[in-house]
């Protein structure tokens, strides 16, 4: 299933769970397609009307040309609530998906119920980004890039055992469209919300990895002491948690989302 934007692009989503329960929103990882959480939302959608979605650039959606921006991510998201007559949800984004939380948090916070920002921040760039960029923009194939991705995404013991979840995390990886991950690399470089963080009033929660090298340990602790009344969570995982420890994870965003 799949909403056209404004700007005439294709978003792609998933509903799981009864249409009489609370809405969650479960967003991205750069990289990824919504099938990031196949490990985690059939167990959350016992609770939630999980909706799940590809962010542009990603999956099943549409991968317009030019660099993307957090704006209009963020309304990508406004645009797609709209369309299925979701008035207000749950909203749990990790990594990029945390950037989107936040803006949404920010500027549409009468649509924001209860948030969940994993393994993010508030800012990352501008340095290396560019170079980063050019680099995806430069290569032959994802193979190199969807490596480089894997290393910081997961532990050495997971990537050693090369199982099925980092072949599932891979295919992801590349299938993804160049021009789609370097334009939402753009958009992470470009954003910092560190000053307008501050005026998030959802109740949320922070949970980041202990040893994460994308978004540190340090990033969550900092986004967490910026927005008021902000739980923090760090876990003894990389930089994605819901992969490496999911019992973990889901009882953390169970217990606070009830």
């Amino acid at each position: 299933m799949h909403i056209t934007t404004g700007d005439k692009v294709r978003i792609a989503y998933r509903f799981d769970g009864a249409d009489h329960l609370p809405a969650l929103i479960l967003s991205n990882s750069i990289g990824t397609s919504y099938r990031m959480w196949d490990g985690t939302a059939e167990q959350l959608a016992r609770h939630f009307r999980v909706l799940r979605f590809d962010t542009r650039g990603h999956g099943a959606s549409g991968v317009p040309p030019g660099d993307y921006s957090l704006d209009r991510m963020g309304r990508d998201v406004l645009e797609l609530m709209d369309a299925l007559g979701i008035e207000r949800a749950h909203f749990l984004g990790l990594s990029l998906g945390g950037f989107i939380g936040q803006w949404l948090a920010i500027h549409a916070p009468q649509r924001i119920g209860r948030l969940i920002l994993s393994n993010t921040a508030a800012s990352l760039g501008p340095d290396g980004f560019d170079q980063q960029i050019a680099a995806v923009r430069a290569a032959h194939d994802m193979r190199d890039i969807a490596e480089g991705f894997l290393e910081r995404w997961f532990p050495a013991a997971m990537l050693q055992a090369d199982g099925p979840l980092i072949g599932h995390f891979r295919a992801m990886l590349l299938a993804t469209e160049r021009q789609g991950l370097a334009a939402s690399l753009a958009a992470v470089r470009d954003a910092d919300l560190r000053r307008t963080v501050r005026l998030v009033d959802a109740p949320t929660l922070v949970i980041a990895g202990a040893d994460d090298t994308v978004t540190s340990a340090r990033h969550g602790a900092e986004l967490a002491a910026a927005i008021p009344g902000a739980r923090l969570l760090t876990l003894p995982t990389v930089h994605l948690p819901n992969v490496e420890q999911p019992q973990a994870y889901l009882r953390a965003v169970l217990q606070f989302l009830h």
